[in-house]
Protein backbone atom coordinates (compact mmCIF):
# COMPACT_ATOMS: atom_id res chain seq x y z
CA UNK A 1 0.00 0.00 0.00
CA UNK A 2 1.70 3.16 -1.19
CA UNK A 3 1.57 6.31 0.95
CA UNK A 4 2.06 9.96 0.22
CA UNK A 5 2.58 12.48 3.00
CA UNK A 6 1.67 9.80 5.53
CA UNK A 7 -1.72 9.15 3.90
CA UNK A 8 -2.84 6.18 1.85
CA UNK A 9 -2.52 6.93 -1.84
CA UNK A 10 -5.55 6.30 -4.04
CA UNK A 11 -4.78 3.11 -6.04
CA UNK A 12 -4.12 3.54 -9.75
CA UNK A 13 -6.37 1.46 -12.02
CA UNK A 14 -5.41 0.75 -15.66
CA UNK A 15 -8.30 -0.39 -17.87
CA UNK A 16 -7.01 -2.09 -21.03
CA UNK A 17 -9.61 -2.32 -23.78
CA UNK A 18 -9.55 -2.62 -27.59
CA UNK A 19 -12.75 -0.53 -27.84
CA UNK A 20 -14.65 2.16 -25.92
CA UNK A 21 -17.71 4.27 -26.66
CA UNK A 22 -16.81 7.52 -24.90
CA UNK A 23 -14.62 9.05 -22.19
CA UNK A 24 -15.44 11.75 -19.62
CA UNK A 25 -14.42 15.08 -21.16
CA UNK A 26 -12.52 16.15 -18.06
CA UNK A 27 -10.50 12.96 -18.09
CA UNK A 28 -8.44 13.82 -21.15
CA UNK A 29 -7.87 16.67 -23.54
CA UNK A 30 -8.29 14.09 -26.32
CA UNK A 31 -11.56 12.61 -25.00
CA UNK A 32 -13.94 14.37 -27.40
CA UNK A 33 -14.83 12.19 -30.38
CA UNK A 34 -12.91 9.10 -29.23
CA UNK A 35 -15.38 6.35 -30.01
CA UNK A 36 -14.37 2.92 -31.32
CA UNK A 37 -17.14 0.37 -30.96
CA UNK A 38 -17.77 -3.14 -32.21
CA UNK A 39 -20.06 -4.41 -29.45
CA UNK A 40 -21.07 -4.31 -25.79
CA UNK A 41 -17.43 -4.26 -24.62
CA UNK A 42 -17.18 -0.63 -25.77
CA UNK A 43 -20.24 0.37 -23.75
CA UNK A 44 -19.28 -1.35 -20.51
CA UNK A 45 -15.70 -0.02 -20.75
CA UNK A 46 -17.01 3.51 -21.16
CA UNK A 47 -19.47 3.27 -18.27
CA UNK A 48 -16.92 1.75 -15.92
CA UNK A 49 -14.27 4.37 -16.70
CA UNK A 50 -16.81 7.18 -16.33
CA UNK A 51 -18.06 5.87 -12.98
CA UNK A 52 -14.52 5.45 -11.65
CA UNK A 53 -13.51 8.91 -12.80
CA UNK A 54 -16.58 10.62 -11.34
CA UNK A 55 -16.01 9.00 -7.94
CA UNK A 56 -12.48 10.37 -7.92
CA UNK A 57 -10.58 7.16 -8.65
CA UNK A 58 -7.16 7.35 -10.28
CA UNK A 59 -8.30 5.55 -13.44
CA UNK A 60 -6.28 5.27 -16.65
CA UNK A 61 -7.21 3.79 -20.04
CA UNK A 62 -5.01 1.97 -22.56
CA UNK A 63 -6.42 1.54 -26.07
CA UNK A 64 -5.26 1.45 -29.70
CA UNK A 65 -4.93 4.75 -31.57
CA UNK A 66 -7.51 4.24 -34.35
CA UNK A 67 -6.61 7.38 -36.22
CA UNK A 68 -9.16 7.03 -39.03
CA UNK A 69 -12.00 5.87 -36.76
CA UNK A 70 -11.31 8.85 -34.49
CA UNK A 71 -11.41 11.11 -37.57
CA UNK A 72 -7.87 12.34 -36.88
CA UNK A 73 -6.78 11.41 -40.39
CA UNK A 74 -7.84 14.70 -42.01
CA UNK A 75 -4.88 16.75 -43.30
CA UNK A 76 -6.24 20.04 -41.95
CA UNK A 77 -5.98 19.00 -38.30
CA UNK A 78 -4.01 15.74 -38.15
CA UNK A 79 -0.70 17.41 -37.35
CA UNK A 80 -2.16 19.77 -34.77
CA UNK A 81 -4.01 16.93 -33.08
CA UNK A 82 -0.87 14.78 -33.04
CA UNK A 83 1.26 17.61 -31.66
CA UNK A 84 -1.37 18.42 -29.03
CA UNK A 85 -1.51 14.78 -27.98
CA UNK A 86 2.26 14.34 -27.78
CA UNK A 87 2.77 17.57 -25.82
CA UNK A 88 0.24 16.57 -23.18
CA UNK A 89 1.04 12.87 -23.01
CA UNK A 90 2.59 12.96 -19.53
CA UNK A 91 -0.48 14.67 -18.09
CA UNK A 92 -3.06 12.35 -19.62
CA UNK A 93 -5.04 9.45 -18.17
CA UNK A 94 -5.60 8.17 -21.71
CA UNK A 95 -2.71 6.12 -23.11
CA UNK A 96 -2.66 5.19 -26.79
CA UNK A 97 -0.98 2.16 -28.30
CA UNK A 98 0.44 3.72 -31.45
CA UNK A 99 1.32 1.69 -34.52
CA UNK A 100 0.42 2.01 -38.18
CA UNK A 101 -1.51 -1.28 -37.93
CA UNK A 102 -4.25 0.78 -36.19
CA UNK A 103 -3.96 4.08 -38.08
CA UNK A 104 -5.86 3.32 -41.29
CA UNK A 105 -8.54 0.97 -40.01
CA UNK A 106 -12.20 1.88 -40.43
CA UNK A 107 -13.46 -0.70 -37.92
CA UNK A 108 -12.16 -2.18 -34.67
CA UNK A 109 -11.77 -5.85 -35.62
CA UNK A 110 -10.76 -7.63 -38.80
CA UNK A 111 -12.51 -10.58 -40.36
CA UNK A 112 -9.14 -12.18 -41.08
CA UNK A 113 -7.48 -14.39 -38.45
CA UNK A 114 -3.93 -13.30 -39.20
CA UNK A 115 -4.70 -9.59 -39.15
CA UNK A 116 -6.69 -9.83 -35.90
CA UNK A 117 -3.83 -11.65 -34.20
CA UNK A 118 -1.31 -9.10 -35.47
CA UNK A 119 -3.42 -6.24 -34.09
CA UNK A 120 -3.76 -8.02 -30.76
CA UNK A 121 -0.02 -8.63 -30.40
CA UNK A 122 0.92 -5.08 -31.40
CA UNK A 123 -1.61 -3.65 -28.94
CA UNK A 124 -0.31 -5.83 -26.11
CA UNK A 125 3.31 -5.04 -27.02
CA UNK A 126 2.65 -1.34 -26.57
CA UNK A 127 0.78 -1.89 -23.29
CA UNK A 128 3.48 -4.16 -21.84
CA UNK A 129 6.54 -2.27 -23.11
CA UNK A 130 5.41 1.34 -22.82
CA UNK A 131 2.10 1.98 -21.09
CA UNK A 132 2.40 -0.19 -17.97
CA UNK A 133 5.93 1.08 -17.15
CA UNK A 134 4.71 4.67 -17.61
CA UNK A 135 1.49 4.33 -15.59
CA UNK A 136 2.80 1.93 -12.91
CA UNK A 137 -0.73 0.74 -12.02
CA UNK A 138 -1.80 -0.91 -8.77
CA UNK A 139 -4.39 -3.01 -10.65
CA UNK A 140 -4.86 -3.88 -14.32
CA UNK A 141 -8.27 -4.67 -15.81
CA UNK A 142 -8.02 -6.51 -19.14
CA UNK A 143 -10.87 -7.20 -21.55
CA UNK A 144 -11.30 -10.18 -23.87
CA UNK A 145 -8.82 -12.23 -25.90
CA UNK A 146 -7.21 -9.15 -27.46
CA UNK A 147 -5.56 -8.50 -24.06
CA UNK A 148 -5.06 -12.13 -22.95
CA UNK A 149 -1.25 -12.04 -22.61
CA UNK A 150 -1.18 -9.04 -20.26
CA UNK A 151 -2.36 -10.87 -17.09
CA UNK A 152 0.62 -13.23 -17.43
CA UNK A 153 2.99 -10.26 -17.53
CA UNK A 154 1.13 -8.58 -14.66
CA UNK A 155 1.38 -11.70 -12.49
CA UNK A 156 5.13 -11.85 -13.10
CA UNK A 157 5.35 -8.19 -12.08
CA UNK A 158 3.29 -8.80 -8.92
CA UNK A 159 0.44 -6.55 -10.07
CA UNK A 160 -3.11 -7.91 -9.52
CA UNK A 161 -5.18 -8.25 -12.68
CA UNK A 162 -8.86 -8.70 -13.47
CA UNK A 163 -9.74 -10.36 -16.78
CA UNK A 164 -13.23 -9.91 -18.23
CA UNK A 165 -14.45 -12.63 -20.60
CA UNK A 166 -16.96 -11.00 -22.97
CA UNK A 167 -17.24 -14.01 -25.28
CA UNK A 168 -15.69 -17.45 -25.67
CA UNK A 169 -13.99 -16.73 -29.01
CA UNK A 170 -10.22 -17.19 -28.83
CA UNK A 171 -7.15 -17.39 -31.06
CA UNK A 172 -3.82 -19.17 -30.81
CA UNK A 173 -0.28 -18.21 -31.76
CA UNK A 174 3.26 -19.30 -31.00
CA UNK A 175 5.75 -17.94 -28.49
CA UNK A 176 8.00 -17.29 -31.45
CA UNK A 177 5.39 -15.08 -33.11
CA UNK A 178 4.73 -13.25 -29.84
CA UNK A 179 8.42 -12.53 -29.37
CA UNK A 180 8.93 -11.54 -33.00
CA UNK A 181 6.29 -8.85 -32.43
CA UNK A 182 8.48 -7.32 -29.71
CA UNK A 183 7.06 -8.87 -26.52
CA UNK A 184 9.60 -10.47 -24.19
CA UNK A 185 7.47 -13.55 -23.55
CA UNK A 186 10.45 -15.45 -22.13
CA UNK A 187 10.03 -13.27 -19.02
CA UNK A 188 6.53 -14.59 -18.26
CA UNK A 189 6.06 -17.65 -20.50
CA UNK A 190 5.25 -19.92 -17.54
CA UNK A 191 2.11 -17.83 -16.89
CA UNK A 192 0.70 -18.57 -20.37
CA UNK A 193 -1.65 -21.38 -21.38
CA UNK A 194 -0.29 -23.74 -24.04
CA UNK A 195 -2.07 -26.24 -26.23
CA UNK A 196 -0.20 -28.98 -24.36
CA UNK A 197 1.86 -28.96 -21.18
CA UNK A 198 5.26 -27.50 -22.11
CA UNK A 199 8.40 -29.54 -21.49
CA UNK A 200 10.56 -26.40 -21.44
CA UNK A 201 10.73 -22.99 -23.06
CA UNK A 202 12.93 -24.02 -26.01
CA UNK A 203 10.84 -26.98 -27.19
CA UNK A 204 7.59 -25.03 -26.89
CA UNK A 205 8.72 -21.77 -28.49
CA UNK A 206 7.73 -22.63 -32.05
CA UNK A 207 5.72 -25.86 -31.82
CA UNK A 208 3.34 -25.45 -28.87
CA UNK A 209 0.62 -22.83 -29.56
CA UNK A 210 -0.45 -20.36 -26.88
CA UNK A 211 -4.23 -19.94 -26.39
CA UNK A 212 -4.65 -16.20 -25.84
CA UNK A 213 -8.07 -16.21 -24.12
CA UNK A 214 -7.20 -19.20 -21.93
CA UNK A 215 -3.94 -17.44 -20.97
CA UNK A 216 -5.86 -14.40 -19.75
CA UNK A 217 -8.16 -16.56 -17.62
CA UNK A 218 -5.30 -18.75 -16.35
CA UNK A 219 -2.91 -15.95 -15.34
CA UNK A 220 -5.31 -13.33 -13.97
CA UNK A 221 -5.96 -13.05 -10.25
CA UNK A 222 -9.73 -12.69 -10.72
CA UNK A 223 -12.04 -13.12 -13.71
CA UNK A 224 -15.59 -12.26 -14.61
CA UNK A 225 -17.98 -13.16 -17.38
CA UNK A 226 -20.70 -10.74 -18.50
CA UNK A 227 -23.56 -12.70 -17.00
CA UNK A 228 -23.80 -14.90 -13.89
CA UNK A 229 -25.78 -17.66 -15.60
CA UNK A 230 -23.41 -17.95 -18.58
CA UNK A 231 -20.53 -18.53 -16.16
CA UNK A 232 -22.42 -21.30 -14.34
CA UNK A 233 -23.51 -22.86 -17.65
CA UNK A 234 -19.91 -23.14 -18.83
CA UNK A 235 -18.72 -24.56 -15.51
CA UNK A 236 -21.59 -27.08 -15.49
CA UNK A 237 -20.83 -28.22 -19.06
CA UNK A 238 -24.07 -26.92 -20.63
CA UNK A 239 -22.18 -25.54 -23.63
CA UNK A 240 -19.53 -28.23 -24.06
CA UNK A 241 -20.39 -28.57 -27.76
CA UNK A 242 -18.93 -25.15 -28.61
CA UNK A 243 -16.90 -23.94 -25.61
CA UNK A 244 -13.24 -25.02 -25.96
CA UNK A 245 -12.32 -27.48 -23.21
CA UNK A 246 -9.39 -25.36 -22.04
CA UNK A 247 -11.67 -22.33 -21.60
CA UNK A 248 -14.18 -24.39 -19.65
CA UNK A 249 -11.58 -25.84 -17.28
CA UNK A 250 -9.80 -22.57 -16.62
CA UNK A 251 -13.12 -20.80 -15.92
CA UNK A 252 -14.11 -23.70 -13.66
CA UNK A 253 -10.80 -23.50 -11.78
CA UNK A 254 -11.30 -19.81 -11.10
CA UNK A 255 -14.96 -20.36 -10.19
CA UNK A 256 -14.26 -23.12 -7.65
CA UNK A 257 -11.40 -21.09 -6.19
CA UNK A 258 -13.81 -18.22 -5.49
CA UNK A 259 -12.07 -16.00 -8.05
CA UNK A 260 -14.84 -15.73 -10.66
CA UNK A 261 -18.12 -13.86 -10.85
CA UNK A 262 -20.70 -12.82 -13.45
CA UNK A 263 -21.47 -9.13 -13.96
CA UNK A 264 -24.14 -8.10 -16.44
CA UNK A 265 -23.38 -5.49 -19.06
CA UNK A 266 -25.87 -2.67 -19.53
CA UNK A 267 -27.11 -0.65 -22.53
CA UNK A 268 -25.49 2.66 -23.29
CA UNK A 269 -27.40 5.49 -21.54
CA UNK A 270 -28.18 7.15 -24.87
CA UNK A 271 -30.63 4.30 -25.49
CA UNK A 272 -33.44 6.36 -23.99
CA UNK A 273 -36.73 6.87 -25.87
CA UNK A 274 -37.21 10.20 -24.10
CA UNK A 275 -34.12 11.74 -25.73
CA UNK A 276 -33.09 9.44 -28.63
CA UNK A 277 -32.75 11.66 -31.75
CA UNK A 278 -33.35 8.68 -34.07
CA UNK A 279 -37.01 8.46 -33.05
CA UNK A 280 -39.94 9.97 -34.91
CA UNK A 281 -41.57 10.84 -31.58
CA UNK A 282 -39.84 10.77 -28.20
CA UNK A 283 -41.69 9.31 -25.24
CA UNK A 284 -41.35 7.92 -21.74
CA UNK A 285 -43.38 5.44 -19.71
CA UNK A 286 -46.08 8.02 -19.02
CA UNK A 287 -46.50 9.16 -22.63
CA UNK A 288 -45.90 5.77 -24.28
CA UNK A 289 -49.58 5.00 -25.06
CA UNK A 290 -49.95 8.24 -27.04
CA UNK A 291 -46.51 8.50 -28.63
CA UNK A 292 -45.04 5.07 -29.37
CA UNK A 293 -47.33 4.42 -32.33
CA UNK A 294 -45.80 7.35 -34.26
CA UNK A 295 -42.54 5.40 -34.34
CA UNK A 296 -44.26 2.26 -35.59
CA UNK A 297 -45.68 4.08 -38.60
CA UNK A 298 -42.34 5.77 -39.33
CA UNK A 299 -40.45 2.49 -39.08
CA UNK A 300 -42.94 0.55 -41.20
CA UNK A 301 -42.58 3.13 -43.96
CA UNK A 302 -38.79 3.17 -43.64
CA UNK A 303 -38.42 -0.61 -44.13
CA UNK A 304 -41.21 -1.08 -46.69
CA UNK A 305 -43.89 -2.69 -44.51
CA UNK A 306 -47.54 -1.72 -44.79
CA UNK A 307 -48.10 1.14 -42.29
CA UNK A 308 -50.70 -0.01 -39.76
CA UNK A 309 -50.49 0.58 -36.00
CA UNK A 310 -52.75 -2.43 -35.40
CA UNK A 311 -50.27 -4.93 -36.87
CA UNK A 312 -48.16 -6.65 -34.21
CA UNK A 313 -44.54 -5.87 -35.08
CA UNK A 314 -41.73 -8.34 -34.29
CA UNK A 315 -38.22 -6.85 -34.52
CA UNK A 316 -34.95 -8.78 -34.94
CA UNK A 317 -32.01 -6.53 -33.93
CA UNK A 318 -29.13 -9.06 -33.58
CA UNK A 319 -26.84 -10.45 -36.27
CA UNK A 320 -28.40 -13.29 -38.26
CA UNK A 321 -25.94 -15.91 -37.05
CA UNK A 322 -27.26 -19.51 -36.89
CA UNK A 323 -24.40 -20.67 -34.66
CA UNK A 324 -25.47 -18.46 -31.76
CA UNK A 325 -28.51 -16.27 -32.41
CA UNK A 326 -31.16 -18.78 -33.54
CA UNK A 327 -32.48 -17.40 -36.86
CA UNK A 328 -32.88 -20.95 -38.16
CA UNK A 329 -35.62 -21.55 -35.56
CA UNK A 330 -37.64 -18.60 -36.83
CA UNK A 331 -37.08 -19.45 -40.50
CA UNK A 332 -38.77 -22.85 -40.01
CA UNK A 333 -41.94 -21.35 -38.52
CA UNK A 334 -42.15 -17.84 -40.01
CA UNK A 335 -44.75 -18.64 -42.67
CA UNK A 336 -46.71 -20.71 -40.14
CA UNK A 337 -46.84 -17.82 -37.66
CA UNK A 338 -48.02 -15.33 -40.28
CA UNK A 339 -50.67 -17.78 -41.51
CA UNK A 340 -51.82 -18.62 -37.96
CA UNK A 341 -52.33 -14.97 -37.06
CA UNK A 342 -53.36 -13.71 -40.48
CA UNK A 343 -56.39 -11.76 -39.13
CA UNK A 344 -53.99 -9.71 -36.95
CA UNK A 345 -51.56 -9.12 -39.90
CA UNK A 346 -48.28 -9.71 -38.01
CA UNK A 347 -45.10 -8.14 -39.37
CA UNK A 348 -41.43 -9.17 -39.00
CA UNK A 349 -38.58 -6.72 -39.49
CA UNK A 350 -34.89 -7.66 -39.56
CA UNK A 351 -32.36 -4.83 -39.27
CA UNK A 352 -29.31 -7.06 -39.06
CA UNK A 353 -26.46 -8.46 -41.12
CA UNK A 354 -25.58 -12.14 -41.38
CA UNK A 355 -25.91 -15.21 -43.54
CA UNK A 356 -29.63 -15.70 -42.82
CA UNK A 357 -30.57 -12.43 -44.52
CA UNK A 358 -30.95 -14.33 -47.79
CA UNK A 359 -33.12 -17.00 -46.14
CA UNK A 360 -35.69 -14.50 -44.88
CA UNK A 361 -35.67 -12.60 -48.17
CA UNK A 362 -36.38 -15.89 -49.96
CA UNK A 363 -39.32 -16.63 -47.65
CA UNK A 364 -40.79 -13.18 -48.33
CA UNK A 365 -40.31 -13.56 -52.09
CA UNK A 366 -41.58 -17.15 -52.31
CA UNK A 367 -44.82 -16.38 -50.46
CA UNK A 368 -45.22 -12.76 -51.70
CA UNK A 369 -45.05 -11.50 -48.10
CA UNK A 370 -43.12 -8.26 -48.68
CA UNK A 371 -45.79 -6.37 -46.69
CA UNK A 372 -45.15 -8.70 -43.75
CA UNK A 373 -41.38 -9.37 -43.87
CA UNK A 374 -38.68 -6.70 -44.21
CA UNK A 375 -34.95 -7.46 -44.27
CA UNK A 376 -32.50 -4.57 -44.01
CA UNK A 377 -28.77 -4.18 -43.45
CA UNK A 378 -27.86 -3.02 -39.98
CA UNK A 379 -28.12 0.73 -39.47
CA UNK A 380 -27.90 2.22 -35.99
CA UNK A 381 -30.55 4.91 -36.44
CA UNK A 382 -32.95 2.50 -38.11
CA UNK A 383 -32.33 -0.05 -35.35
CA UNK A 384 -33.10 2.54 -32.67
CA UNK A 385 -36.32 3.44 -34.44
CA UNK A 386 -37.10 -0.28 -34.60
CA UNK A 387 -36.81 -0.63 -30.82
CA UNK A 388 -39.26 2.25 -30.39
CA UNK A 389 -41.62 0.92 -33.05
CA UNK A 390 -41.76 -2.77 -32.21
CA UNK A 391 -44.14 -4.61 -29.97
CA UNK A 392 -41.72 -7.53 -29.52
CA UNK A 393 -37.97 -8.14 -29.74
CA UNK A 394 -36.89 -11.53 -31.09
CA UNK A 395 -33.79 -13.03 -29.44
CA UNK A 396 -34.01 -16.84 -29.46
CA UNK A 397 -30.26 -17.37 -28.94
CA UNK A 398 -28.82 -20.86 -28.55
CA UNK A 399 -26.37 -19.33 -26.03
CA UNK A 400 -25.83 -15.76 -24.88
CA UNK A 401 -22.82 -14.52 -22.86
CA UNK A 402 -24.84 -11.41 -21.97
CA UNK A 403 -26.83 -9.73 -24.73
CA UNK A 404 -28.07 -6.15 -24.89
CA UNK A 405 -31.15 -6.09 -27.18
CA UNK A 406 -33.26 -7.88 -24.55
CA UNK A 407 -32.42 -5.02 -22.15
CA UNK A 408 -32.79 -2.20 -24.67
CA UNK A 409 -36.19 -3.39 -25.92
CA UNK A 410 -38.05 -3.03 -22.59
CA UNK A 411 -36.61 0.47 -22.11
CA UNK A 412 -38.41 1.39 -25.36
CA UNK A 413 -41.57 -0.51 -24.45
CA UNK A 414 -40.85 -3.52 -26.70
CA UNK A 415 -41.05 -6.89 -24.96
CA UNK A 416 -38.38 -9.55 -25.60
CA UNK A 417 -39.03 -13.11 -26.76
CA UNK A 418 -36.03 -15.14 -25.64
CA UNK A 419 -34.58 -18.60 -25.08
CA UNK A 420 -33.87 -19.31 -21.41
CA UNK A 421 -30.07 -19.18 -21.49
CA UNK A 422 -27.10 -17.14 -20.23
CA UNK A 423 -27.65 -13.41 -20.00
CA UNK A 424 -31.20 -13.81 -21.31
CA UNK A 425 -32.05 -15.89 -18.23
CA UNK A 426 -30.59 -13.17 -16.00
CA UNK A 427 -32.56 -10.33 -17.58
CA UNK A 428 -35.91 -11.66 -18.84
CA UNK A 429 -38.68 -13.35 -16.86
CA UNK A 430 -41.95 -14.60 -18.30
CA UNK A 431 -44.72 -12.07 -17.99
CA UNK A 432 -47.61 -12.72 -15.61
CA UNK A 433 -50.24 -10.00 -15.83
CA UNK A 434 -52.15 -11.45 -12.89
CA UNK A 435 -49.16 -11.04 -10.61
CA UNK A 436 -47.99 -7.83 -12.27
CA UNK A 437 -44.59 -9.38 -12.89
CA UNK A 438 -42.22 -10.34 -15.68
CA UNK A 439 -40.93 -8.42 -18.68
CA UNK A 440 -41.06 -10.77 -21.67
CA UNK A 441 -41.70 -14.25 -23.02
CA UNK A 442 -39.30 -17.09 -22.22
CA UNK A 443 -39.12 -20.57 -23.79
CA UNK A 444 -36.97 -23.32 -22.31
CA UNK A 445 -36.41 -25.87 -25.09
CA UNK A 446 -34.21 -24.67 -27.94
CA UNK A 447 -36.33 -25.79 -30.87
CA UNK A 448 -38.99 -24.46 -33.22
CA UNK A 449 -41.85 -25.57 -30.97
CA UNK A 450 -40.36 -23.68 -28.05
CA UNK A 451 -40.09 -20.47 -30.07
CA UNK A 452 -43.58 -20.96 -31.53
CA UNK A 453 -45.00 -21.35 -28.01
CA UNK A 454 -43.35 -18.09 -26.92
CA UNK A 455 -44.71 -16.24 -29.97
CA UNK A 456 -48.18 -17.61 -29.19
CA UNK A 457 -47.80 -16.26 -25.64
CA UNK A 458 -46.74 -12.87 -27.02
CA UNK A 459 -49.73 -12.74 -29.36
CA UNK A 460 -52.08 -13.63 -26.51
CA UNK A 461 -50.66 -10.68 -24.57
CA UNK A 462 -50.96 -8.43 -27.61
CA UNK A 463 -54.68 -9.13 -27.89
CA UNK A 464 -55.46 -8.34 -24.25
CA UNK A 465 -57.40 -5.32 -23.09
CA UNK A 466 -55.59 -2.17 -24.28
CA UNK A 467 -55.48 -0.47 -20.87
CA UNK A 468 -54.21 -3.60 -19.10
CA UNK A 469 -51.56 -4.09 -21.77
CA UNK A 470 -50.39 -0.47 -21.56
CA UNK A 471 -50.13 -0.62 -17.77
CA UNK A 472 -47.89 -3.68 -18.03
CA UNK A 473 -45.66 -2.10 -20.68
CA UNK A 474 -45.35 1.10 -18.63
CA UNK A 475 -44.35 -0.92 -15.57
CA UNK A 476 -41.77 -2.84 -17.61
CA UNK A 477 -40.30 0.39 -19.05
CA UNK A 478 -39.83 1.89 -15.57
CA UNK A 479 -38.27 -1.29 -14.19
CA UNK A 480 -35.92 -1.62 -17.17
CA UNK A 481 -34.64 1.92 -16.80
CA UNK A 482 -33.98 1.33 -13.09
CA UNK A 483 -32.35 -2.10 -13.47
CA UNK A 484 -30.46 -2.00 -16.77
CA UNK A 485 -28.01 0.84 -16.29
CA UNK A 486 -24.28 1.37 -16.18
CA UNK A 487 -24.28 2.59 -12.61
CA UNK A 488 -25.22 -0.88 -11.36
CA UNK A 489 -22.61 -2.49 -13.63
CA UNK A 490 -19.84 -0.12 -12.54
CA UNK A 491 -20.68 -0.64 -8.86
CA UNK A 492 -20.17 -4.40 -9.29
CA UNK A 493 -16.75 -3.91 -10.89
CA UNK A 494 -15.70 -1.46 -8.19
CA UNK A 495 -16.52 -4.07 -5.52
CA UNK A 496 -14.20 -6.54 -7.27
CA UNK A 497 -11.43 -3.95 -7.41
CA UNK A 498 -11.79 -3.29 -3.70
CA UNK A 499 -11.77 -7.02 -2.95
CA UNK A 500 -8.60 -7.51 -5.00
CA UNK A 501 -6.86 -4.51 -3.46
CA UNK A 502 -8.20 -5.36 0.02
CA UNK A 503 -9.05 -1.73 0.71
CA UNK A 504 -11.62 0.89 -0.34
CA UNK A 505 -10.98 2.22 -3.82
CA UNK A 506 -11.19 5.86 -2.73
CA UNK A 507 -9.83 6.88 0.66
CA UNK A 508 -12.34 9.45 1.81
CA UNK A 509 -11.05 11.88 4.46
CA UNK A 510 -13.50 12.55 7.36
CA UNK A 511 -14.53 16.14 7.98
CA UNK A 512 -12.37 17.84 10.56
CA UNK A 513 -14.10 18.66 13.82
Amino acid sequence: MRKKNGKTKNPKILVVTPEITYLPHRMSSMAAGLSAKAGGLADVSASLVAALFEMGADVHVAMPFYRRIFNFDQPDHLESKRHHYQSRLSQERLHFAQDRVFFYRDRVYSGYHGESMKMSLVFQREVINNIIPRVRPDLIHCNDWMTGLIPGYARQMGVPSLFTVHNIHTQKTSLENIENTGIDAAYFWKNLYFERAPYNYEESRSSNPVDVLASGIFASHFINTVSPTFLREIVDGVHDSFVPECIKWELANKYHAGCAIGILNAPDPDHDPETDPALSANFNADTMPNKKWHNKIAFQKAVGLYPDVRSPLFFWPSRLDPIQKGPELLSHILYKVIDRFWPQQPQFAFVANGEYQSVFKSIADHHSLQNHIAVMDFNDNLSRLGYAAADFILMPSRFEPCGLPQMIGPIYGSLPIVHDTGGLHDTVTHINTGHNSGNGFVFENYDTQGLLWAIDEAMEFYQQDKDLKNRQIQRIMREAKANFNHSNTADAYIKIYEQMLERPLVQWQPDEA
